[in-house]
């Protein structure tokens, strides 16, 4: 889940899982896999450095489990 701003200013939470496409048009605009579009202030690159940023707090905190060869 990514924090990101529409153009009136309006700050909302995005699903980043649904993300297929963004696009620069000159503004950002996310289409998602259903379809629906947003149209974001911020940058290409900073919506993708706020979903890996998003991704990195979340795996990190998975445990690691042994692996032994052969399974």
């Amino acid at each position: 889940m990514v924090k990101l701003t529409n153009l009136n200013g309006e700050t909302f939470i995005l699903n980043d899982d649904y993300i297929e496409t963004i696009e620069a048009r000159p503004d950002t605009v996310i289409k998602l896999f259903n379809g629906k579009k947003y149209v974001v202030r911020e940058s290409i690159d900073e919506v993708i450095q706020r979903v890996v940023e998003y991704k990195r707090r979340i795996f990190s905190s998975i445990p690691k489990l042994p692996y032994e060869e052969g399974e």
